[in-house]
């Protein structure tokens, strides 16, 4: 076992590894571009399905309620969060629109649109950032394998290029804990981390 644990250790960080060299100067220019939009008075909507419905609620609350003292607060929302709605939108309308009716609803021009998706196929994604798109809203898509139709509907697209769900979701943890740190930094706040 001890063989197992060191090899998928050693390739969950390679992935990473290879992801963020590949993908540092894009990284920079998704974080500049987050804070000035959150600079501008724009908020976060983060959709996923599954294990990235869980991610979406950990990147709102990373930037609504900062762990780290010196980090001030920034307005963001996981669309995955109200069951209630959630389940309404799926019954009344289509699971596909889920994400599609709260953006319409919540988001002006300047906000932001995130979706995680280890496949970027996920319909009710997919129809989140067409909306968002016609809203003006900033679009950004974490995914992996080969992007998904996600990747193409993005302002900003990143695909972790492996067709292993946990080295992807691996990643997008990284990248969006880092995503986060960044727009701190880019806001003026010390690099503290």
């Amino acid at each position: 076992m001890k063989d197992v644990i060191l090899r998928k250790a050693r390739e969950s960080a390679e992935v990473k590894e290879q992801f963020f060299r590949a993908e540092a100067d894009r990284i920079e220019a998704l974080a500049r571009a987050m804070a000035a939009a959150f600079e501008r008075g724009g908020r976060l909507y983060v959709m996923g399905n599954g294990g990235g419905a869980s991610d979406a609620q950990h990147v709102a609350v990373e930037f609504a309620h900062p762990i780290v003292e010196k980090r001030r607060p920034l307005p963001a929302v996981a669309l995955t969060s109200d069951s209630a709605l959630l389940t309404a939108i799926s019954n009344d309308r289509d699971f596909a629109k889920v994400f599609a009716d709260q953006l319409r609803l919540l988001a002006r021009p300047g906000d932001m649109a995130l979706a995680l998706s280890t496949s970027g196929q996920s319909p009710n994604l997919v129809h989140g950032l067409d909306v968002a798109r016609e809203l003006s809203v900033l679009t950004i898509a974490f995914t992996g394998k080969d992007g998904g139709r996600l990747a193409t509907l993005a302002d900003h697209g990143f695909v972790v290029p492996s067709f292993s769900i946990h080295r992807i979701q691996e990643t997008h943890v990284a990248l969006y804990h880092i995503v986060w740190d960044l727009v701190h930094v880019a806001l003026g706040e010390d690099d503290v981390l």
